[in-house]
């Protein structure tokens, strides 16, 4: 007799998905927990409507007579630029060279007088050799020259600038500029025997004959008073005088060396032109003027101004992080999070993806909407072409300003989130992110301005320089108070400085509620 022994049971299975604490599935339920939670919608939407009813009002609270002078001239980029100065000049045909011996440069000259303000040195003033397509203001040239206190220079098309020897305004120097067709090199040299080369640019808009000659120029010197609340810049004219010899122009050239003003030199004003242009004899001359030959740069950046609100509108948010992860906390629902998800960690970077895309999300329509808003009433009082750009959100810096203070938003939530996990107390996080974000930028208009760079520096208000837009160049003295919204670090470093609060924080959030019962 045979026993036959039965098979073993068929385990069951259930014909629904296997489950599991996968990612996806984590993020999908911190998704509807944020969506689901009535009163975090409606801080999501007031901090979008606080962003935008903010920029607008900070928009509108700004204006200028008359949108600008109507004869603002334009570099041959398109730039706004000043450009005035004393040339004495003489066409050239073609190839040529022009040399000199600068004496010296100094403050004084013209129409000031012992004590004037307009005696005071300014580091930019300006004395050397040029060459420029024509006397019209904006057009393109290549200058080599000695500064009063930032040595000897190569600059062109008033955007461009090289730097030479450290020589001092006080001490003599030789120039010698080239034009080899389209391409001007400059050279300095110590004694006129040995020279060096500085820089060299090709002008494709320089004609067949163009201007050829030495000049004079000093820009506007900055007095700044700064105190609590307030701080008080005055501008004022300055003057210098340079000294040249030695002078030689070789090439075809039309006529004598002959003095005169291009532009306006705001210094000068109703002085003869003896006195303050040029003295030949001997071949020797001194020229006196003031002015620059540079782009112009704005105090006030537009595209800031415009998005301004999101100063206030990461408060909310800053209250919606710390929510999102304390109310847990508080209601004990965190063990059931945890219980579903052994993995803290992951649960916490569920909660930062979640928070993270939807405030970013929040924040762009915020910004955009807020840009356009505001450059519209930006606009209405006088902030337009030419003095001012006219900007668009397909303009780079302008779109990467948008984005980048959404992207701000975004951090600024995550970091508060990372906050709340770590204080677990609403009102102490939410207390730690304003001081850190908010507080710096009430306090930095009284503090010294080293103390105020260095505040945003270091701290995660850093973050805001993303939304500098305007272009600052080494070679213009602008003004630039971290109140104003002039940051000492470049749009992407500030950004950086903010990520790195918010990993740091995050990650010390992740360490620590891995070690501490929920």
């Amino acid at each position: 007799m045979t026993t036959r022994t039965p098979a073993p049971p068929t385990a069951y299975r259930s014909q629904l998905a296997r489950g599991g604490d996968g990612f996806g599935r984590l993020l999908h339920a911190e998704w509807t927990k944020l969506r689901t939670v009535r009163r975090w919608s409606i801080v999501l939407l007031s901090a979008v409507v606080v962003t935008i009813v903010v920029s607008l009002l900070s928009a509108s609270g700004n204006s200028v007579g008359g949108g600008g002078p109507d004869d603002t001239a334009k570099g041959p980029d398109g730039t706004p630029v000043a450009d005035s100065f004393r040339f004495v000049h003489q066409p050239l045909t073609g190839d040529g060279t022009v040399t000199v011996r600068v004496s010296g440069i100094a403050p004084g000259g013209g129409a000031a007088a012992p004590g004037d303000r307009q005696m005071q040195g300014a580091p930019w003033a300006k004395a050397g050799v040029m060459v420029k397509a024509s006397l019209q203001k904006g057009s393109s040239y290549a200058a080599v020259m000695l500064t009063e206190g930032r040595g000897v220079r190569f600059q062109y098309d008033f955007t461009h600038d090289v730097a030479g020897s450290p020589a001092r305004g006080d001490a003599p120097r030789w120039l010698r500029l080239t034009r080899v067709g389209q391409v001007l090199t400059g050279y300095e040299s110590a004694d006129g025997r040995t020279w060096t080369k500085v820089g060299s640019a090709e002008l494709p808009g320089l004609p067949q004959t163009a201007e050829i000659g030495m000049f004079v120029t000093s820009p506007f010197g900055v007095a700044t008073d700064r105190s609590f609340g307030s701080t008080s810049v005055e501008a004022f004219p300055t003057i210098a005088t340079a000294h040249f010899d030695s002078v030689a122009v070789d090439g075809r050239t039309d006529g004598s060396l002959r003095g005169e003003d291009v532009g306006s030199p705001p210094g000068i004003e109703g002085v003869s032109s003896k006195e303050n242009g040029d003295d030949g004899a001997n071949g020797a001359y001194t020229v006196s003027s003031s002015g620059d030959t540079a782009p112009l740069v704005q105090d006030m950046d537009l595209v800031q101004q415009a998005l301004n609100g999101a100063f206030a509108g990461l408060i909310p948010l800053a209250a919606l992080g710390v929510l999102f992860i304390t109310a847990e906390y508080k209601k004990g629902m965190i063990r059931t999070t945890f219980t579903a998800s052994p993995r803290r960690g992951r649960v916490l970077a569920a909660k930062a993806l979640v928070l993270g895309g939807t405030t970013f999300a929040a924040g762009v329509v915020a910004s955009v909407v807020s840009f356009q808003l505001g450059i519209g009433s930006l606009r209405d009082n006088g902030f337009k072409p030419p003095s001012f750009p006219d900007l668009s959100l397909s303009d780079g810096p302008v779109l990467r300003a948008v984005l980048g203070t959404a992207a701000v938003l975004a951090l600024v939530t995550v970091f508060a989130m990372a906050l709340g996990a770590l204080l677990r107390s609403t009102a102490a996080a939410v207390t730690v992110v304003i001081v850190l974000l908010v507080l710096p930028q009430i306090v930095i208009s009284g503090l010294p301005l080293g103390v105020a760079k260095f505040i945003l520096l270091t701290t995660p208000a850093a973050g805001f320089a993303i939304q500098q837009t305007t272009e600052r160049y080494p070679q213009v003295e602008s003004i630039c108070n971290p109140e104003d919204g002039c940051y000492p670090q470049g749009p992407w470093t500030g950004l950086a400085v903010l990520a790195a609060y918010t990993a740091v924080a995050l990650a010390l959030a992740v360490w620590q509620t891995r070690r501490r019962a929920a």
